[in-house]
């Protein structure tokens, strides 16, 4: 059963009130905008990412969680941001990255019949992934700062919030002599998306929005400077970053519903069976499961960030002086 976007979005509203009232009843005083200078940060950020979806994976089942990681399709995200600080425990971001995604059945390694299924199906996609986001960093060990003016340099920290990503996946075909060509899949709804013969099969949007959580912590190298690293994880609303979910369907329909070259390119793509389990096949039967729409695609990564920060630093000429005098690292 898909899960209730509206639904988990209010989830996640309410919790981030939860927290705010928490922090707002913890600290009142500082909770107050007004009552300390809003500060200002920007940043770029750079590390690992990867894809959790219906390809590829590893021995036995396949899954959407860590134990089916490939880390041979590991990709590089990138991306900048900016932070405001209303109070010492509490940040605004918006962020922009960009990185690709990649699976592939042919990497699964074989001890028995589960992922054989896979490794049979032989199917393959990649995309390039733009997102931007919003998110909420809390920093609790702020909480208990008490009147120091001057924050350590060393913080952990949590964050969430919500974003819109943007993918268009790509899956390969080879030919005779090994040479492998790339063909966008979206426009051959492979699985009959929007086709009245397949009713459970509905169209996609190549732009989706996500829910993200994660935490890391920063440290600050100068009163400017600070290098920190992150871990974000992406709930997603769609099984096709990798343009697999459902179930294959009769060949026929792609010469009724697309003009000819992409039937063709359709009949190829959708079914790239290997006779393992069955030798000699080539086809897989309508209706025989292709994806599995009970877990959606994922993503995640883990970044690197050197952030700058913009304005005043301190609050007064006494902050200043302790802050340069603390040469250690402080953490509360």
């Amino acid at each position: 059963m898909k899960p209730s976007l509206p639904r988990f979005a209010g989830k996640a509203a309410l919790l981030m009130l939860i927290c705010v009232s928490f922090l707002s009843k913890s600290n009142a005083q500082a909770f107050i905008f007004g009552n300390e200078k809003i500060k200002y940060e920007v940043g770029v950020n750079f590390g690992p990412s990867f894809f959790l979806g219906d390809l590829g994976g590893h021995a036995g089942k396949g899954t959407n969680d860590l134990k089916d990681l490939n880390m041979q399709f590991t990709k590089l995200m990138k991306g900048a941001y900016f932070t405001i600080y209303p109070n010492k425990f509490v940040g605004l971001r918006l962020a922009a990255s960009l990185t690709y995604l990649e699976g592939d059945d042919a990497s699964i390694k074989t001890t028995g019949i589960n992922e054989l299924w896979r490794k049979q199906r032989n199917l393959d996609f990649r995309t390039n992934v733009t997102e931007v986001n919003g998110s909420l960093e809390l920093y609790p060990t702020m909480l208990f700062q008490g009147d120091n003016e001057y924050e350590p340099r060393l913080k952990p920290y949590g964050l969430i919030g919500a974003g819109m990503f943007h993918f268009n996946p790509q899956g390969s075909l080879t030919d005779a002599h090994g040479n492998k060509t790339w063909y966008y899949l979206h426009p051959l709804r492979l699985e009959g998306e929007g086709m009245p013969e397949y009713p459970y099969s509905k169209p996609y949007s190549l732009t989706q929005l996500n829910v993200i959580y994660g935490g890391g912590f920063k440290y600050n190298v100068s009163d400017r400077v600070n290098l920190g690293m992150e871990f974000i994880y992406r709930k997603t609303f769609t099984d096709y970053i990798d343009d697999v979910s459902t179930k294959y369907i009769d060949p026929k329909y792609f010469n009724k519903y697309l003009s000819a070259s992409d039937a063709a390119l359709a009949t190829k793509l959708s079914d790239k069976a290997v006779g393992i389990i069955y030798p000699g096949m080539t086809r897989y039967p309508e209706g025989t499961q292709r994806g599995d729409l009970k877990n959606h695609d994922t993503y995640f990564s883990v970044v690197f960030k050197v952030g700058f920060r913009l304005g005043p630093i301190y609050e007064s000429s006494f902050a200043r002086s302790a802050a340069r005098q603390t040469r250690c690292p402080s953490v509360y």
